[in-house]
């Protein structure tokens, strides 16, 4: 019996990452692995590597100029400014139950507006999180609750929202990749499509926060001292955080929130979500927040804040390339799908296994769906699954794991947040909790749209 050569090359990265191998080097591997299997050859096998790598390119430009809007944003003393008011909240209120629910829902509000009315993505973690380390350490706060929190709206915005990067996943590749593949869009709402998948997954995170997280965890009292790079005292580094908040001029934060609303627009009227950044940097250039000779070091801070998780998607898209060059991906689909002949319901859980184990390995839903669309349109047509149903099944099968994918910003944006004082493990941390409250809510409120839709 012939082994599929993506599932091997699934299996391969996400057993190398679990194995603390690097998520880089891992989807090397797996891809390299995938390719020499499906009989490419190490020729072809690296050819169509270096191909998705320069079909990456985009991304990697996104990113920096994403990264270089949030490096903005922190320039302005905002994120410090908030998490100074959390911090005095806490100290003249001790740990109460309110304030960490607060604390809560400003997180996930947070993560849902990066996605569309900030459009920074995940730039913002870094910037936001760290400096609440100390509010969390002291109110003995699960960091897994954290990521799951965050994962939650940054995952679940784009799949249900048609607006920023929700309009991008939604509309400019589902619907367009859909209607392609043979099916009429044009009276198609992708918001009722997908609301029983979105409200998967807002049970998962209900389970996180009332149940699998709700009992304290205690950490180390440290935070990282930015300029020394060292360890400090929790005392020490709450009267710097402080006394920061005190210090920052209300004029900054005007002038930031000018320049989020300033990128808000410009998408809105533009589509575009880099135009959208670089005029919100302009305005911080412009109001001389950012001085005309501290734009190239916040430029670069940008790109070094955003080089690591853009390099692991670019790698993610050279995964992509090898995995579509096998010629496997369908085979794999319609292989497990034959299995269960005409059966509806069957087949709709096997569409969506298999969209998770693609998911995972690519690490990114955008570049999932127009693999998945080629080949479940016409399954699901002659399946008989509605319009509707079938486009329930694409989104929900391509946005199945991202979050839980070692590879996926999802997952390597809370933890860039998280273990900055190296008490945050991206596996067990991060990965595997996202995995449980979201891909297995997910996977069942997935079927039950296509059965009912």
């Amino acid at each position: 019996m012939t082994i599929n050569a993506v599932l091997l090359a699934v299996v391969i990265m996400l057993g190398l990452s679990l194995a603390r191998v690097h998520v880089v080097l891992s989807l090397l591997i797996g891809a390299l692995a995938g390719g020499l299997i499906a009989g490419l050859g190490m020729t072809d096998t690296l050819n169509a590597f270096q191909e998705g790598i320069r079909n990456g390119a985009q991304i990697a430009l996104s990113y920096a100029l994403l990264g270089a809007f949030a490096v903005a944003i922190a320039h302005s003393g905002l994120p410090q400014s908030l998490a100074g008011a959390v911090i005095k909240r806490i100290d003249a209120g001790g740990t109460s139950g309110m304030i960490k629910y607060m604390l809560f829902a400003g997180l996930v509000t947070m993560s849902c507006f990066s996605q569309n009315l900030i459009p920074i993505h995940i730039a913002f973690i870094p910037l936001l999180v760290p400096p609440l380390l100390l509010a969390f350490n002291r109110m003995q706060i699960d960091r897994r609750l954290i990521a799951c929190l965050i994962t939650f709206g940054l995952v679940t915005t784009y799949m249900f929202i048609p607006y920023g990067f929700g309009d991008i996943y939604l509309n400019q590749i589902m619907l367009k990749n859909v209607g392609e593949a043979g099916i009429d869009v044009s009276n198609i709402s992708v918001t009722k499509a997908m609301a029983i998948p979105a409200l998967g997954m807002f049970v998962g995170l209900l389970i996180a926060v009332f149940i699998s997280y709700r009992k304290p965890r205690q950490y180390q009292q440290l935070a990282i001292d930015k300029t020394a790079h060292d360890a400090v005292v929790e005392g020490d580094a709450l009267s710097k955080t402080a006394a920061t908040a005190q210090t920052q001029s209300k004029m900054k934060t005007l002038v930031a929130i000018a320049a989020i609303v300033t990128a808000f627009v410009v998408q809105l009227y533009t589509d575009s979500l880099l135009l959208g950044s670089m005029f919100g940097f302009g305005v911080f250039m412009a109001t001389g927040v950012v001085k005309w000779r501290e734009a190239d070091t916040v430029f670069n801070d940008g790109i070094k804040l955003m080089a690591m998780i853009g390099f692991i998607m670019i790698t993610a898209q050279g995964f992509a390339e090898v995995m579509k060059a096998t010629e496997q991906i369908q085979p794999l689909v319609d292989g497990a799908a034959s299995l269960f002949g005409g059966n509806k319901a069957m087949a709709a859980f096997i569409m969506l296994l298999m969209g998770l184990i693609v998911t995972m390995g690519i690490g990114s839903s955008f570049s999932t769906i127009p693999i998945l669309a080629a080949i479940y349109v016409p399954l699901c047509i002659s399946l008989g699954f509605s319009p509707l149903a079938t486009v329930a099944i694409i989104g929900t099968a391509g946005a199945l794991g991202d979050a839980g994918s070692p590879a996926s910003d999802s997952t390597l944006g809370p933890t860039s947040g998280l273990n900055v004082d190296g008490q945050h493990d991206h596996i067990k941390d991060s990965v595997v909790p996202t995995f449980i409250h979201y891909n297995i809510p997910l996977l069942i409120f997935g079927w039950i749209a296509a059965m009912v839709l």
